[in-house]
């Protein structure tokens, strides 16, 4: 394992106004997204919508600094032929790759998953580092509710990313190591806090029992926030300083940076609850976003599956990657917003 490199990438990945583009939706997902825009979610079409997002030469080169790809995308071509991964290493990101195989029901605990795929991982993970991919991604799903998380759910799925974690540094690539603590449920931002960092003590003491090197890991954990159903939801700046002081609890500075899921927040939210924590002064790590849908839902909605509209969907991805560009600097304002619509 050569530590330099992977502390080098994964510096890149966070660097200061740059984030990362989740385009990573399994087929399922994107179904789901593209039946929202009337759109039949062909290979060919998934293949158009994520080739218009990485010609987006602006957005890409000047605010994105890594796209975390599905493995039917890192396989594909751009209608001229190009490999997509290249597309992405030519406007200057680095191509990433999801490899967990979701999630499946934990056995003797209701309700709550466990992340599958670790089985032929180290043979995957030498497959993909030939195709281009620098960094992968692997996400642990925690729920909140009545009961749960138990113990056995945290401690499983924290085992699990330090597993995967250590076989991607064995293939020189760095992890994004993602234990998402769902903001579905009624629960308030104390109990949302709570929990994440049980998860992200865990997590950590198991990445250190799997002898994970720290400097060449990237975190993607949530926010603290409150559940969408809660009817006390929390301001920006509670979400921005209890979410900071979470971290600065739990996370290593030796970590070169955390980039944040938007988990179901809106594009505003995530962007505004982003930029707050930056005001809040220095930081021991580089901190920024690795968004899915609050970067691909103005893009998708402009595009709508034609050809005519790339143009369109590009801008507003452009727009999109620019804003959280600023937000993470802590340069974003709202009014910014208003312009642009």
């Amino acid at each position: 394992m050569n530590l330099t490199e992977l502390n080098r990438i994964a510096t890149a990945m966070v660097a200061p106004g740059k984030g990362i583009l989740a385009a990573d939706e399994s087929s399922g997902t994107i179904k789901k997204r593209f039946d929202a825009i009337g759109v039949d979610s062909t290979e060919a079409n998934r293949r158009d919508y994520r080739e218009m997002l990485f010609r987006s030469k602006e957005a890409i080169s000047q605010y994105i600094s890594g796209v975390i790809l599905y493995d039917e995308t890192i396989w594909q071509d751009a209608k001229d032929g190009t490999p997509l991964v290249k597309l992405i290493e030519q406007s200057g990101a680095i191509p990433g790759i999801k490899v967990d195989e979701g999630t499946q029901a934990l056995p003797m605990c209701p309700g709550e998953l466990v992340t599958v795929g670790l089985d032929k991982l180290a043979e995957r993970l030498k497959k993909y580092y030939e195709r281009g991919a620098r960094f992968a991604k692997w996400r642990a799903v925690i729920h909140i509710g009545s009961g749960i998380p138990s113990m056995t759910a945290i401690s499983v799925n924290a085992h699990a990313l330090a597993r995967y974690a250590a076989l991607c540094q064995a293939a020189q690539i760095v992890p994004i190591v993602e234990p998402e603590v769902l903001m579905d449920g009624d629960h308030d931002i104390d109990r949302c806090y709570e929990v994440t960092q049980r998860v992200l003590n865990k997590t950590f003491q198991e990445l250190r029992v799997q002898r994970v090197a720290l400097e060449g890991m990237v975190l993607k954990p949530n926010m603290a926030i409150s559940g969408k159903k809660c009817a006390k939801q929390a301001s920006v700046e509670e979400v921005a300083e209890k979410t900071i002081r979470l971290l600065k609890a739990c996370v290593p500075a030796a970590v070169p940076g955390i980039a944040f899921l938007s988990g179901g927040q809106s594009d505003e939210e995530a962007t505004a609850h982003l930029n707050a924590m930056h005001k809040l002064g220095q930081l021991p790590w580089g901190l920024t976003f690795s968004y899915g849908r609050a970067l691909q839902a103005a893009p998708q909605k402009a595009w709508s599956g034609r050809p005519e509209n790339v143009a369109a969907g590009q801008a507003a991805f452009s727009h999109r990657a620019r804003m959280n560009g600023l937000a993470a600097k802590g340069e974003w304002q709202s009014s910014l917003e208003q312009k642009a619509a």
